[in-house]
């Protein structure tokens, strides 16, 4: 069965943008008789407001456009963190404390040699009591999914085969 999901972010209106991947997503679940899933991507409780999911939902609804089911990630809140105390727990994820201006900083003087600006893993020097310091003085980290160094194919339905090493990309942020 074809399943897929239409999830704003409720910080803001609709735009052309968020109306062209639903539209699309929605003809592609009807052509192969699928389901559609409502997915408010509602994690980030400074900017997301609660009368911009409501007006999502109207403007959808106003498009004539309908859907199967309807999440707000927000409900998920204390199972993604049992997730990341397992992942931790296993070593495949691990707390970061730069600032985005620290970050900033490092793309910058990255780009400016003249390489790709991938995160240096420098929380991975950290040791458990430097961690343990640094959140018991109030610092709250935040949580990358540790890459390896093979390489990742797969056969796009467009593109076709496609391939890249997984350490050509920073470790990617799960979890804030």
């Amino acid at each position: 069965m074809v399943i897929t999901r239409f999830s704003p972010s409720p910080t803001g209106y609709i735009h052309v943008g968020n109306v062209r991947t639903v539209i699309v997503n929605y003809l592609f679940t009807q052509k192969h008789q699928g389901k559609m899933i409502l997915r408010m991507d509602d994690t980030d409780p400074k900017r997301s407001k609660s009368e911009f999911t409501e007006a999502i939902i109207q403007d959808l609804k106003w498009l004539s456009l309908d859907w199967d089911e309807f999440y707000k990630q927000s409900d998920k809140l204390a199972y993604y963190a049992e997730v990341r105390d397992k992942l931790l727990a296993e070593g495949f994820i691990y707390p970061c404390f730069e600032t985005e201006a620290e970050l900033g900083l490092k793309r910058k003087t990255q780009l400016q040699r003249g390489v790709p600006p991938i995160y240096d893993r420098a929380a991975l020097k950290l040791s458990e009591e430097q961690i343990k310091s640094r959140i018991s003085a109030g610092e709250q980290p935040y949580y990358r999914f540790k890459l390896d160094d093979k390489e990742v194919t797969w056969i796009d339905g467009i593109k076709g085969k496609i391939s890249f090493k997984e350490r050509a990309f920073s470790d990617p942020v799960i979890y804030r």
